[in-house]
C-alpha cells in the first residue's frame, strides 16, 4: 500500500504532480486526457489525484471571476500582413491548435495592432471573460505592455515577453545558438568574409540571430561592420540590401541570412550580379521554410521547430490553467540542415 502525505485541505495540480513524481505539465496532460502519456505515469497521477482528493474546477469560476469558456485566444501582435503571409505562422498555430483541441479548447485568433487605443481595446476584450487564456505571438516587443496586465494567464510563443518586467512566460527557439552554428559552419568551410542580412532591429529574432552571428565572427577576429545589413524578413528586402552590400563589399564570400524568405532575395541578387552559389558566395538561411528546399540551389538553413514551439506554448498555458506554476522560459533547440547553397 502506498501512503501519501496530504499537503493541505485544498490540493492543487502542483500538489498532484509532486506526489506523483512528475512535472505539472505532465499531470495536466493526464487530467486533460492527452494520449501521449505512458500508462505507468498515468496511473501514478491518477493515484495521486485519488489520495489527495484533488477536484478539477472545470466549468466553475476561473480567473478574474469568470466562468470557463473552454476557449483560448491566439493574440497576434503585428501591424502588417507579415505574420499571416509567413508559413511559419501557420505551422505555429497548427501546433498549438492540435494541443488545445486535444484538451477540448476552442481557438480564437485576435490581431493586436500597435496604436495604444487598439492595444487597450484588445486587452479589455481578453480580460472580459471571453477566453480562459492567451497564447501571444509577435516578433515585436512593443506589444508586451498590452499583454502583461491581462486578467487571464498568458504564454508568449517567442521571446518578446521574456526577461522584462512583465512576468509573462514564454516558449522560444534558440535563435542565437542556431545563428552561431550556421556562421561557425561557414567558417569551418573556409569562408572568411562572411556578411549577414539581419532581421529588423526591433524584433527579438532579429536581435538574437544577429547576436549569434556577431559572437562567432568576433571570436574569429573577423568582425567588420561593413558586412552588416538589415532587412525586414521579406524577399524584396533581402535582394535590395544584398545589392547594396555587394556594391560596398564585392569580396564577400558568404552570407548568413536571418530568414529563408530574405535568403531567396539574396540568391536573386547574387544571380543578378553574376556570382555563383556556393562557388563564389555561400548562403545560409534561417527557418527551414518550405521554400528552402526548392530554391536554386536548395538552401542550407537553420531548422527551427515551429510546430513544436506552438505545441509547447499551448502545453505550458494548459498547465497554468490547470493550477501549475508556469515556467518563466522554455527554449527549444535548432538544427543546421545542409543543402547545396553552402
Amino acid at each position: 500500500m502506498t501512503v501519501f502525505e496530504l499537503p493541505g485541505p485544498r490540493p492543487t495540480l502542483a500538489d498532484v504532480a509532486r506526489v506523483a513524481g512528475v512535472s505539472s505539465a505532465t499531470a495536466s496532460r493526464v487530467l486533460n486526457g492527452f494520449p501521449q502519456v505512458r500508462d505507468q505515469t498515468r496511473r501514478r497521477v491518477e493515484q495521486a489525484v485519488g489520495a489527495l482528493g484533488y477536484v478539477r474546477q472545470r466549468g466553475t469560476r476561473t480567473v478574474a471571476g469568470h466562468r470557463s469558456t473552454r476557449s483560448i485566444a491566439v493574440a497576434v501582435g503585428e501591424d502588417g500582413p507579415w505574420s499571416f503571409s509567413d508559413p511559419s505562422f501557420g505551422r505555429l498555430v497548427r501546433g498549438a491548435g492540435a494541443e488545445l483541441a486535444r484538451a477540448g479548447m476552442q481557438v480564437v485568433v485576435l490581431v493586436v495592432r500597435s496604436p495604444k487605443s487598439a492595444q487597450v481595446s484588445a486587452a479589455r476584450y481578453l480580460s472580459s471573460g471571453h477566453v480562459d487564456g492567451v497564447l501571444f505571438v509577435s516578433t515585436h516587443a512593443r506589444y508586451s505592455v498590452a499583454m502583461a496586465g491581462l486578467a487571464v494567464p498568458v504564454v508568449s510563443a517567442g521571446r518578446p515577453l521574456c526577461g522584462d518586467a512583465t512576468g509573462v512566460a514564454c516558449v522560444d527557439v534558440d535563435n542565437r545558438g542556431g545563428a552561431a552554428a550556421a556562421v561557425q559552419y561557414l567558417l569551418d568551410s573556409g569562408r572568411r568574409r562572411i556578411a549577414t542580412v539581419a532581421g529588423p532591429k526591433d524584433t527579438a529574432p532579429g536581435q538574437d540571430r544577429l547576436a549569434g552571428y556577431l559572437e562567432v565572427v568576433a571570436e574569429a577576429g573577423l568582425y567588420d561592420p561593413g558586412l552588416l545589413a538589415y532587412g525586414d524578413f521579406g524577399q524584396a528586402s533581402g535582394e535590395h540590401v544584398t545589392l547594396r552590400l555587394l556594391d560596398r563589399r564585392p569580396d564577400v564570400d558568404a552570407v548568413f541570412v536571418a530568414s529563408d524568405l530574405m535568403a531567396t532575395g539574396v540568391l536573386r541578387a547574387l544571380r543578378r550580379t553574376g556570382r555563383s552559389v556556393p562557388g563564389d558566395v555561400a548562403v545560409v538561411g534561417f527557418g527551414n521554410a518550405p521554400v528552402a528546399a526548392v530554391t536554386d540551389p536548395p538552401l542550407t538553413t537553420v531548422s527551427q521547430p515551429v510546430e513544436a514551439l506552438g505545441a509547447q506554448a499551448a502545453r505550458e498555458l494548459l498547465a497554468v490553467l490547470g493550477g501549475a506554476a508556469g515556467r518563466r522560459r522554455v527554449v527549444l533547440d535548432t538544427a543546421l540542415v545542409i543543402r547545396e547553397s553552402a
